[in-house]
């Protein structure tokens, strides 16, 4: 739990306490992947689901976004609004990794800093919800645990998972990967600039590529800019700009 201050506070540190706070009132309701807003553009009928752009789908369309989010920046939420509006997607969930399986030699955040930074970051959005399952579940992170988790909790479904192009080379080594394939469409989010030949080795039809100049911005950059006390203003959401400097992360 975040202890308040018991001095007077500037602004911005109110501003921080009150999204900290709200964040952990919603926490319960996130971890059993519930969401006050999630149908709040989704009309339901016996015919099927409208979804906010007017569109009819016979099942909810939800994407699910994971990553490491140390820190979770613009990049990573102009991403997932871009492939929701692209896929006509009913819900984005953000799923923060607890060990992640590639970076198991590298520091990597609190975990727990990681889910309320990204609880932050997201709140503005009704179609944007978090998931703990990633970070409650003990051991390292495998995508193919987070897709069986998600899938048991919305049986019926379609799932769309958002990846880095990055990711894509090193896709096939991924643990059960044709379960995977089973289990959700991918959807793999390029910078400008990249070049396509990464996916040639994918099967047809398994992974989109979609181009998103945002992503410009890196996790790393903000990391070396924090550390070096330079400004990450308007690189990440203002939230998560306050929540770094109040408890100090990626200091040296």
């Amino acid at each position: 739990m975040i202890q308040q201050e018991h001095n007077t506070t500037e602004p911005a540190d109110l501003a921080l306490n009150n999204a900290t706070e709200a964040a952990e009132q919603t926490e319960g309701r996130r971890m059993a992947e519930l969401s006050a807003h999630s149908s709040t553009h989704v009309v339901t009928t016996k015919q099927g689901m409208r979804s906010a752009r007017g569109n009819w789908h016979t099942k909810p369309r939800i994407g699910i976004m994971g990553g490491t989010f140390d820190p979770i920046h613009n990049g990573h939420l102009v991403a997932a609004s871009e492939v929701a509006w692209v896929y006509d997607l009913d819900e984005v969930i953000f799923v923060p990794t607890g060990r992640p399986v590639f970076k198991l030699n590298k520091h990597v955040t609190n975990a727990e800093d990681r889910y309320l930074m990204t609880v932050i970051a997201t709140a503005s959005n009704p179609k944007f919800t978090v998931s703990r399952v990633d970070i409650d579940r003990p051991g390292i992170t495998y995508t193919i645990d987070t897709l069986r988790d998600l899938r048991a909790m919305h049986p019926d479904a379609e799932l769309f998972f958002i990846t880095g192009a990055d990711a894509v080379a090193e896709i096939m080594q991924w643990k059960d990967v044709d379960e995977m394939f089973e289990l959700a469409h991918f959807v793999a989010v390029t910078r400008p600039g990249y070049s396509p030949e990464a996916a040639s080795n994918l099967p047809v039809g398994r992974v989109d590529m979609i181009e998103i100049p945002a992503l410009a911005i890196s996790s790393t950059d903000v990391r070396k800019r924090a550390t070096n006390g330079e400004p990450t203003w308007y690189l990440v959401p203002d939230g998560v700009v306050q929540y770094i400097a109040k408890h100090g992360l990626y200091r040296q």
